[in-house]
């Protein structure tokens, strides 16, 4: 069948610049590459918990049926908002098939015609494409720029129309986190409603991995806050938390909620069992914490570096081919360690991406630093 050529010409152009994607299967190297990064994807306790959970419960349903406003509502879903609400210290949740439904709904339905979005320069492409789907006026300041951000907020001052500010607690390319203090005094000060996506933060900032929002006790200054359980939590979907008014909107105006078959009663009992897994799961957060704090130290003395409290850790090599082969070089010695390519970051901003584990011990951690250092030489 004839094949467009304006789509070979696109392909043609990625292989050029060597940013062609391709599907590769996991080798059962090292893992600095993966999020799960307290590591309960693989987790046998939540694994059997579940089972068991669903025999007590029983559910011998394997699909949901339906969305869940038709058929797919089970008491189930009830029961994990209501935990996750408690753990997350919110007035309620809602939740979504994955992170990107989340963010892509609510960027459709929640700003309405004129109102204004300012976004972070580096969010996900999630929220990115979901404010390109609304209705809404989009500008970007520059990336955890306070300055820069304060400076639209005074251009929009006076509308009549609703401000949003969104970030997010920790960025995925780069491992860092914005002065979300300041952020929401901004937002309070020129009546703006705040939203942040805590999708690398879950698992993995606060005691006992509640993120960030929590951690500085801002959940009252956040009007919504969207969790992504593919990360940190090890399984699959997402969590909108916000107010009772806000999950009432979702339900009635969400495209991504309304229209979609929900979540399996087996994946709705895997992120309660984790989410009460996570609860229990101090000992396992300070040992990620401490791998974080170990790279970081032995990192600053090889080469330059900028630290950070999160579990994503980026060394930037530029040039996609000068990044490739600095991954080649740690996967043949048995290192899992991704190069992020332009154009998913900008040119000349390629890097090696380190995704650190509870499960890592130092000695790889320094294996692969050492590899690493010996590389740039």
């Amino acid at each position: 069948m004839k094949f467009p050529k304006s789509l070979t010409k696109k392909l043609d152009t990625r292989k050029e610049n060597n940013s062609l994607r391709t599907l590769t299967v996991s080798q059962n190297l090292i893992d600095f590459a993966s999020n799960d990064y307290l590591g309960f994807s693989k987790n046998e306790c939540i694994f059997d918990k579940v089972h068991q959970f669903l025999l007590e419960n029983k559910i011998k349903q394997n699909g949901a049926t339906g969305s869940r406003l038709l058929t797919g509502n089970h008491l189930l879903f009830h029961e994990t908002e209501s935990f996750i609400s408690k753990f997350h210290e919110s007035e309620s949740a809602l939740l979504f098939n994955s992170g990107y439904d989340a963010n892509v709904g609510f960027f459709n339905a929640v700003p309405q015609r004129n109102d204004i979005i300012l976004y972070d320069e580096l969010c996900h492409a999630s929220i990115r494409d979901g404010i390109q789907l609304s209705l809404a006026k989009s500008f970007k300041f520059q990336h955890n720029n306070l300055a820069d951000l304060e400076t639209l907020l005074l251009k929009f001052k006076f509308t009549d129309n609703q401000v949003y500010i969104v970030t997010e607690s920790v960025f995925s390319m780069d491992g860092d986190s914005p002065d979300l203090v300041s952020l929401s005094q901004l937002a309070e000060k020129y009546n703006a409603l705040l939203v942040v996506d805590e999708a690398h933060a879950l698992g993995v900032l606060g005691e006992k991995g509640e993120g960030l929002v929590q951690k500085l006790k801002l959940q009252d200054k956040v009007f919504a806050r969207i969790m992504t359980f593919g990360k940190g939590l090890g399984c699959h979907g997402s969590v909108i938390l916000a107010s009772s008014q806000l999950r009432e909107y979702l339900i009635n105006f969400c495209r991504s909620f309304i229209y979609t078959t929900a979540l399996s009663p087996h994946s709705v009992a895997t992120i309660l069992v984790s989410y009460q897994e996570l609860k229990l799961s101090y000992d396992t957060i300070q040992k990620l914490k401490e791998n974080s704090n170990y790279f970081d130290e032995y990192c600053s003395d090889i080469i330059d570096y900028q630290s950070n409290d999160s579990s994503i850790k980026s060394i930037v090599i530029s040039g996609n081919n000068s990044v490739k082969a600095a991954a080649h070089t740690l996967q043949n010695h048995g290192f899992d360690v991704k190069p992020i390519l332009s154009p998913t970051v900008q040119e000349g901003h390629e890097r090696l991406r380190f995704c650190l584990h509870s499960y890592n011990s130092k000695k790889e951690i320094k294996e692969v630093l050492e590899l690493l250092k010996n590389f740039n030489k």
